[in-house]
């Protein structure tokens, strides 16, 4: 083979590879609605919704959203607009890429990441925002992870809800449903309570957000009543006083209605 036919070889050759790479580039991966994924079907969660979920769960530059299940990205994509760093966490590795993609024509790279992962495998620990539209029974195999979260986390669910846990505010929009729910507290046990009045016991049993139980004191048995949890946040009635206060592990102090004037309280469990 002569030199010039050689040479008119690796020029065709080279034209054709790069012909080949731009409409590759070109033709970028596009996903369907309904395609299957690892344990759900894609479908996108509207914009409008969207921000309706966001605004539910008071996103702010301070939060760190994590979505399970991320898709083309747009929910991470909007809580970076929003400021706050965010994780997307999805199986198929073209939406990943396809999301990265995404978040960059947003210009929010600095605040949107996308990680391939199985979101049962993942770790939320630092979550202080989820987001997710799952399956009922993905929801509720991710329940017991979700409820030991730092209490205040809030869980953000389009569609479908977490079985008897109660969701804390439905959201309607556009006839679609979304959930939130606020990560309670866990305020199971018996608590050596000081009051203005003196020692108490407090006994407490809790379901999620609702709670019940008795305080003993000065001799006398009194059943609460009104016994809620907002994250970290406690509220209950004994002996018609208004009890309130805030939880931190095993310890809990607040302020009890005493007339027109409120006192201290604190609590220690002790079992």
């Amino acid at each position: 083979m002569g030199r010039a036919r050689w040479i008119c070889l690796v020029s065709m050759t080279t034209l054709f590879l790069c012909f080949f790479s731009l409409n590759a580039l070109a033709q970028e991966y596009e996903p369907s609605v309904g395609q299957e994924g690892k344990d759900v079907i894609w479908v996108p969660t509207p914009d409008s919704l969207i921000q309706a979920m966001l605004d539910a769960a008071k996103v702010t530059p301070n939060d760190f959203v994590m979505d399970l299940g991320s898709g083309d990205g747009r929910i991470v994509i909007a809580a970076a607009k929003r400021g706050a760093n965010a994780v997307g966490f999805e199986y198929n590795p073209d939406m990943v890429a396809l999301s990265k993609r995404n978040a960059e024509k947003a210009g929010v790279s600095d605040k949107a990441t996308f990680v391939k992962a199985d979101i049962f495998e993942s770790d939320f620990s630092k979550a202080t925002v989820i987001t997710m539209y799952l399956l009922p029974q993905l929801n509720l195999k991710l329940r017991p992870t979700i409820l030991a979260l730092k209490p205040g986390t809030r869980v953000v669910s389009h569609a479908f809800t977490m079985g008897e846990w109660e969701a804390d505010r439905t959201i309607e929009l556009e006839g679609r449903t979304a959930f939130l729910w606020i990560v309670p507290a866990n305020v199971d046990g018996t608590w050596e309570c000081r009051l203005p009045e003196g020692r108490a016991e407090l006994r407490l049993a809790q379901q999620f957000q609702n709670g019940r139980g008795t305080m003993t004191l000065n001799g006398k048995e009194f059943t609460l009543s009104d016994v809620k949890l907002e994250g970290s946040r406690i509220r209950f009635v004994a002996d018609k006083r208004s009890y309130s206060g805030s939880v931190n592990g095993n310890v809990m102090e607040g302020a009890v209605a005493a007339g027109a004037r409120e006192e201290k309280w604190t609590a220690e469990r002790t079992r």
